[in-house]
């Protein structure tokens, strides 16, 4: 059975995915990840991570062409599938639901 549940870290990942659209490479989502929390990534976590929501279905990959630089390398850049944006949608309303019950700070 896949995984269909998000962690904390996994949606944050997966929603700079989406942030960054077709600029969201593995290097790229580390450095707006730091961007956006304040906190250091290590790149492996991100390649990691990356790979797992592709497996689980929420990501889909393909290899961009190689960059105008001299000597440009291609980059891997990841696409948000309609599966993992349910699961976005799933872990957003959980979240809200439950900030709903929680005296003095409903939304």
């Amino acid at each position: 059975m896949i995984e269909t549940k998000l962690g904390e870290f996994e949606e944050v990942i997966l929603l700079l995915v989406g942030i960054l659209e077709s600029d969201a490479y593995s290097f790229r989502v580390a450095e707006e990840f730091e961007n956006q929390t304040g906190r250091s990534v290590s790149i492996g976590a991100v390649h990691s991570t990356l790979n797992r929501l592709e497996g689980k279905g929420f990501l889909r990959s393909e290899m961009s062409a190689p960059s105008n630089v001299r000597g440009g390398r291609r980059k891997r850049i990841y696409v948000i599938t309609a599966y993992g944006r349910r699961a976005l949608e799933e872990a957003k309303a959980l979240r809200v639901a439950l900030w709903k019950q929680f005296p003095g700070f409903s939304i």
